[in-house]
């Protein structure tokens, strides 16, 4: 049966296709012979109780130099489309928050929503892995620059970071005693106006910092390594890192099943878990990356895979 799908997405024309998950999953559903459609947040909105897009139909090919034709768009009611996809890269803002609440009253009149807009609004990507405190680092969330300062201290070398950021940025590695661990910590927090988060710096990052896929709850058996270069010492990919597939360890794959029941129930259906020596560091909910570079690795289709368990729900 074909489905009408929409992936509410940063704008097509930007993406690198060689790198993008989105376009993964567009490439698979034309495959499988459904209708294709992208929006973006400002697209969405709701009249008379109804939550209605701005959809563009699209046909995609996987060819970088040419990876897209559209249509004109049309507003539609949401509950036109079978399933929705919601997979703009954060931050986590109002927006975001209301396109979710938006999404959820589509999921009502329904549309199949992944991943659930409830679960997105629950899980920030840094709080979430605290869910699960036995497979994470030593790790501390406050708004206080003088309670992460003795945090540091007590661990000697940490990574800080803020709550909402992605792909690297705002990532700073730091020394207890360092001069410039004032300001950092004054900068994240915005003089105590935000929350930041400190975990004990992992050495084992020279290695990697790898990304595993679950898809409702369950790992792909491969993850990808996404290997600080240079003097660089963050890992990710947007940071320069350079990707190199592995096996799944025994440690990775204890992780897995600690996390996936709980991500499974709560609707989070395509899920990425950053994962630094044998601790959890993140949980990816809102656009998890790394498929494609996964496929082309080790041969694999885990957009097919993903969309094996969505047509059978929906069936």
């Amino acid at each position: 049966m074909a489905l009408n799908v929409i992936v509410v997405m940063d704008p097509i024309g930007s993406i690198k296709i060689a790198k993008d998950t989105s376009f993964a999953l567009l490439l698979e559903a034309q495959r499988r012979g459904h209708h294709v459609h992208v929006a973006g947040i400002a697209d969405m909105g709701v009249r008379d109780g109804a939550a209605r897009i701005s959809a563009t139909p699209v046909t995609v090919r996987d060819d970088v130099r040419d990876w897209f034709s559209a249509d004109a768009p049309r507003m539609r009611p949401m509950r036109e489309f079978d399933l929705a996809f919601m997979r703009t890269d954060p931050p986590v803002d109002a927006a975001y928050i209301h396109a979710t609440q938006i999404l959820g009253m589509a999921q009502r009149e329904g549309t199949m929503v992944v991943n659930d807009p409830q679960g997105l609004r629950d899980m920030n990507e840094k709080l979430a892995a605290l869910l699960f405190p036995q497979c994470c680092p030593p790790t501390l969330v406050s708004g206080d620059a003088t309670t992460l300062k003795a945090f540091v201290a007590e661990h000697g070398e940490c990574v800080l970071k803020p709550l909402d950021g992605m792909g690297g940025r705002s990532i700073f590695r730091a020394r207890a005693g360092e001069a410039n661990l004032n300001v950092i910590l004054e900068t994240l927090t915005d003089g105590g106006r935000n929350f930041a988060m400190a975990q004990k710096y992992l050495p084992e990052i020279v290695d990697g910092d790898k990304r595993i896929l679950l898809i409702d709850g369950e790992p792909v058996p491969y993850c990808l390594a996404r290997i600080p270069q240079g003097d660089e010492f963050r890992g990710n990919l947007a940071a320069g890192g350079r990707g190199e597939g592995r096996p799944l360890s025994e440690r990775d794959r204890w992780i897995a099943a600690q996390v996936g029941p709980e991500l499974k129930r709560r609707g989070m259906r395509l899920v990425g878990l950053d994962v630094i020596g044998d601790w959890l560091t993140e949980v990816n909910v809102t656009s998890p990356t790394c498929m494609r570079e996964l496929d082309a690795q080790f041969g694999l289709n885990i957009a097919g895979d993903l969309f094996d368990r969505i047509e059978a729900t929906i069936a």
